[in-house]
């Protein structure tokens, strides 16, 4: 059992649990009051709150709307302000723009350039809202003013500021140093940079919104009188200082070097051991070799003209490419450049009507002129061709025509030359009297003697000429052996025309002699130069032949002293013993014989002194084989008469020692002694 005192305290605490509960439970049913109540006060302040805004936005609402529509037309009234102002703006841009457009783009063509920006927009203007209003027509004439005179502006700047390329800069520009590692390439500079850049402007709007082409007319026109004045100044330049700047500036010498010229005809006289050549001093040449130096400054004007060409349109295209559009470039390249084309290509017309009246009257040397240029042109044709790449066809095709008139008129002169060589007249009158080395022999040998600076040039002539298929096609070694054979041909013509003119002579001796003087003058001329080994490429025995030829006339020659040695022989001497007196008639052969000796030495030296071999070499090797066939001859018949008393006056007979007939000898073929 549990004890009555601790169920009493158990039963109080309980009760003072429950009273507490109790009272919370109380104050929680008071706290759900107060909350439903304070719960129907909010719902009652927000329904009055929620008919408030309804009301208020019943009342908002229209005003919102109101306000938006007033916001609206009042943008609308805006716009059409705006719009309204710039329409009226249109009809005032003539008005506007007036004093702007008849003072014109000069010196302020950006805003020119806007000033026709707004007059173009009212023309637009008025053709898409009011096709028939006058404004139209004034607009439009303001508009076209203001593109005439752009159009004249341009032209202006193109006139005013285009300069002919001074012919310093162009040589520069064609020469430059070959002894520098690194060339730098001259840039031409036609036209100011701030000048180009209006003048491109100007084209770039007259393509987009002027619609007329005028202007491109107007610009290979300018252009191409200064292309030419260029040219025609470089060429002045060449004639007024032939003597100084021209030939002596470094660009001309830089030039000479890639596109070496006609060298000075060298006159064919006395060279050393070749003493007593005749000199070229007939009239005719005599009026040439005075020209020999305006000649040389002209080709070597016109070679550097052609270069010129080159270079300054190469200048010109790319100049025309920042200026004018892409598709019109090539037709507008192509009118450009004509006239100074056709000026160079009438000039090189010219050198070939030159060069065809040489031919009629004979004058082959003037037409060595052609083969510089001609050279020239070949070396510059890959140039030419990419230069003139786009334009007609006619305007391609008249360098190669050029080039294919001068190869056959040089052919021709090549061909003619050798048939002159082989037909040149017999004429007494004109043959060298102490048998020295023909006009036409050095003259022959001069012209060939040129043609080395132009082998390729020379060949190339005649292989233009051939008719077979390998011709076609010819290789560099093909028309080296074509001009192998024609010089070949040309010293066969020579050698056969001098065998015709050493009968003129009557005198066999001196007809050798003659001979002798012209082979021997040929081949160490042929030795001096690269003639030998261009002919040797087609015939090898070339050399052989003339050395043969000259050993031959040397025993022709030698044969005119058979009349001397001849009495000197032991033919008809009696045969006697020492002591022994001699009949009559014995001593007269004797006699006879020193007689026949003395006057033929006598008669021989005299003649003989006053003919000529120009050799010294050879000269002096006919001298001593003739002074030792006729001494050692004379010494022996003098051996054989020393005890022989044949007269009582032997000082009579017995006029020269064989020393002095050696110094005699000696004497021969100088006519100073």
């Amino acid at each position: 059992m549990i004890p009555t005192e601790d169920a009493s305290a158990r039963k109080r605490e309980i009760e003072e649990k429950l009273k507490q509960e109790q009272e919370t439970l109380s104050f929680i049913w008071e706290s759900l009051e107060k909350s439903d109540q304070l719960t129907k006060g909010m719902v009652s302040i927000l329904s009055s709150f929620e008919s408030r805004l309804m009301q208020l936005e019943n009342s908002i609402i229209p005003v919102h709307k109101q306000t938006e529509n007033l916001q609206r037309l009042q943008e609308n009234v805006d716009k059409t302000l705006s719009c309204m102002d710039h329409v009226i703006s249109y009809y005032h841009v003539a008005k506007d723009t007036d004093k702007i457009i008849r003072e014109g783009p000069a010196g302020r063509l950006d805003e020119y350039l806007a000033c026709i920006a707004k007059i173009q927009k009212a023309v637009e203007y008025f053709q898409d809202n009011n096709p028939d209003s006058p404004e139209l027509n004034t607009v439009k004439a303001r508009f076209e003013k203001g593109k005439e005179l752009l159009e004249a502006e341009f032209r202006s700047l193109l006139m005013r500021y285009s300069k002919p390329v001074p012919p310093i800069l162009i040589l520069d520009a064609i020469g430059g140093d070959e002894d520098m590692e690194v060339q730098e390439d001259v840039m031409l500079e036609h036209l100011p940079e701030a000048v180009l850049q209006d003048i491109i402007c100007i084209s770039a709007w007259l393509v987009e919104y002027g619609r007329n082409q005028d202007f491109m007319n107007v610009y290979f026109q300018v252009r191409s009188s200064q292309l030419d004045r260029s040219i025609k100044g470089l060429k002045e330049h060449f004639r007024k200082n032939s003597a100084t700047s021209a030939i002596h500036s470094p660009a001309v010498q830089a030039k000479r070097k890639e596109t070496p010229t006609k060298k000075a005809p060298k006159r064919p006289g006395f060279d050393h051991d070749l003493r007593g050549v005749k000199h070229l001093s007939d009239d005719k040449h005599g009026a040439a070799t005075g020209k020999d130096d305006v000649l040389d400054i002209e080709i070597d004007s016109y070679i550097h003209c052609i270069s010129a060409f080159v270079k300054l349109a190469q200048s010109e295209y790319a100049l025309l490419g920042e200026i004018i559009p892409e598709h019109h470039q090539k037709k507008t390249f192509d009118s450009l450049i004509q006239e100074a084309l056709d000026n160079l290509m009438l000039e090189g017309d010219n050198i070939v009507s030159a060069a065809r009246r040489a031919i009629v009257r004979h004058d082959y040397s003037a037409v060595l002129t052609i083969f510089p240029i001609l050279r020239h042109l070949k070396q510059t044709k890959p140039d030419f061709d990419v230069t003139l790449q786009g334009t007609a066809a006619s305007t391609k095709n008249k360098l190669p025509a050029l080039i294919t008139s001068m190869e056959t008129i040089g052919a021709k002169a090549l061909e003619e030359f050798a048939d002159s060589i082989k037909n040149d007249p017999d004429k007494e009158y004109n043959m060298p009297k102490d048998g020295t080395v023909h006009e036409l022999t050095s003259n022959a040998i001069l012209f060939l003697q040129q043609l080395l600076d132009f082998q390729e040039t020379a060949g190339a002539m005649l292989a233009s000429q051939e008719s077979s298929s390998s011709a076609s096609s010819y290789s560099s070694e093909f028309s080296r052996r074509l001009l192998s054979t024609y010089i070949y041909k040309v010293l066969g013509n020579l050698q056969l025309n001098l065998s015709n003119k050493a009968k003129v002579y009557e005198d066999p001796a001196l007809r050798a002699i003659f001979l002798h003087n012209n082979y021997n003058y040929i081949l160490k001329s042929l030795e001096k130069s690269e003639l030998i080994q261009l002919v040797a490429v087609t015939h090898k025995k070339v050399e052989s032949s003339y050395r043969e030829l000259i050993e031959q006339e040397i025993q022709n020659y030698q044969r005119s002293w058979i009349k001397v040695t001849e009495h000197l022989t032991e033919r008809n001497i009696p045969a006697f013993l020492p002591g022994t007196k001699l009949k009559d008639k014995e001593r007269q052969i004797i006699k006879d014989k020193f007689k026949g000796f003395n006057d033929g030495l006598e008669e021989l030296c005299k003649i003989q002194k006053g003919w000529a071999v120009p050799d010294k070499e050879q000269r002096d090797a006919i001298r001593h084989a003739q002074k030792r066939v006729v001494s050692e001859a004379y010494k022996a018949f003098l051996q054989r008469c020393a005890n022989i008393s044949f007269t009582k006056n032997p000082e009579k007979y017995h006029r020269y020692a064989p020393e002095l007939v050696e110094e005699m000898i000696d004497k021969l073929f100088d006519t100073s002694a």
